[in-house]
């Protein structure tokens, strides 16, 4: 069985501009301010980007910002995880086969929070949604992309949250789907550790983006940019080894 490890990216690094060449990434939660920097970022690599995310046109301005890179073509595809059911990412997979012949790549962006709140106060619909978008949404869109994902050297990428309080009182749902997340990860990493396909789990600093969190004062918080965190207040990126 393969141990997992802990890196750290050096402050200001970036990636060559060939990194990603030819290949295919898939950015869920594409219009957020995370998966909006690595749409950019990837983009920049040279990869060609498929922005995934529910507002159509929200989608079409990153999808405007990518182009603009005079890079890969990026290709939009609107879908709504909170609604999507396993026929929704069975086509989208089939989407990308027919239009790209391959997919290297998944980043796990999307995200949803609603309140800090006691569990016994929480709506059984709301319950549902927060772990349907921020853990069962991720599970069955790597699902479907898994039989594409195996035949590239590919990666998938899971964005967690800080385990040191999201799993404390009052951050419910969407606490205790990304602890999911980050077993789901780990669980997906050993199963996968004779093929091709690699598992990653990022845990990035606070940040402003769409998703408000209850976090340190937003003001003082960095914006998402076109690169990954790489600050010294970055959490690790986990890797396997």
């Amino acid at each position: 069985m393969l141990a997992h490890s802990t890196a750290r990216l050096p402050a200001g690094w970036r990636a060559d501009s060939d990194t990603l060449s030819g290949r295919v990434v898939l950015i869920a939660g594409a219009t957020g301010g995370l998966g909006r920097a690595g749409a950019l970022a990837a983009a920049r690599a040279g990869a060609s980007v498929v922005l995934l995310g529910r507002n159509v046109r929200r989608l079409e301005k990153v999808y405007d910002e990518v182009a603009e890179l005079g890079r890969a073509q990026p290709a939009i595809y609107p879908l709504d995880l909170a609604g999507a059911n396993p026929k929704d990412y069975a086509e989208l997979a089939e989407r990308i086969d027919a239009e790209f012949g391959r997919l290297d790549g998944v980043v796990h962006a999307a995200a949803f929070f609603s309140a800090l709140q006691p569990l016994t106060d929480i709506a059984a619909e709301e319950w549902l949604q927060l772990l349907h978008v921020n853990l069962s949404a991720p599970f069955l869109l790597t699902q479907a992309c898994a039989p594409l994902l195996q035949r590239a050297d590919s990666g998938v990428v899971f964005v967690l949250d800080d385990p040191l309080r999201t799993r404390r009182a009052y951050w419910g749902g969407y606490g205790a789907a990304k602890q999911g997340l980050a077993g789901l990860a780990s669980i997906l990493h050993d199963e996968w550790e004779n093929s091709s396909a690699r598992v990653h789990m990022l845990l990035p600093p606070p940040m402003r983006t769409s998703v408000l969190l209850p976090q340190p004062e937003p003001s003082v918080m960095p914006k998402p940019n076109r690169n990954p965190p790489t600050t010294s207040d970055s959490k690790a990126i986990r890797v396997p080894v």
